[in-house]
């Protein structure tokens, strides 16, 4: 069984956190973020800097959702205090990503037509090279998901390992067809 419930989430500085019920609201440099929890079975309170999660019976169910709380909590200080960044590589010739405007990302991934991908508010899209993409912002769903739908269009192969990876993913090769 997790113990990870018990630890409190430690608020940095320039964060403000703030319980309203079963709605808890985190405001920092990167934005505001809140989530709703069940507050049936867990409790949570601000003091001291550290918002602390507390299960209010010791039935299964509450148990569960004693850790599963305090981590939700910790993703949303997280994400308003430093962000969260996925990093995609493309591998394959002719394979190239630029950024035009503020949030359109253009992709020539090898098909007759480039993919443009519109960035949601919140989500930043940077390009280091033609074949390094950065999606960053202070929701870690939102900057998965939007990493995802970029990495779907044209998911790595297998025989020659091309196509949109994430940054350290490990693409396992298959051997060719032989003579």
């Amino acid at each position: 069984m997790s113990r990870v419930g018990k630890y409190p989430v430690i608020i940095p500085e320039g964060v403000n956190v703030a319980v309203n019920g079963n709605v808890v609201t985190a405001k920092g440099k990167l934005g505001e973020l809140s989530c709703s929890f069940d507050d049936s079975h867990v409790s949570t309170k601000v003091e001291n800097n550290t918002v602390v999660v507390a299960p209010l019976s010791e039935s299964k169910t509450a148990r569960a959702l004693w850790g599963t709380t305090r981590a939700n909590i910790n993703t949303l200080v997280t994400g308003v205090s430093q962000g969260f960044t996925k990093n995609l590589e493309l591998v394959g010739v002719g394979y190239k990503a630029r950024v035009e405007g503020s949030n359109k990302l253009v992709l020539s991934l090898g098909f007759s037509h480039d993919v443009i991908v519109n960035a949601p508010q919140g989500i930043k899209i940077a390009c280091a090279s033609p074949t390094q993409i950065s999606v960053s912002g202070a929701d870690k769903q939102l900057v998965g998901q939007i990493a995802a739908e970029i990495r779907k269009f044209r998911t790595p192969e297998p025989y020659k390992g091309k196509g949109v990876k994430y940054e350290g993913e490990y693409v396992r090769r298959k051997e060719g067809k032989k003579k």
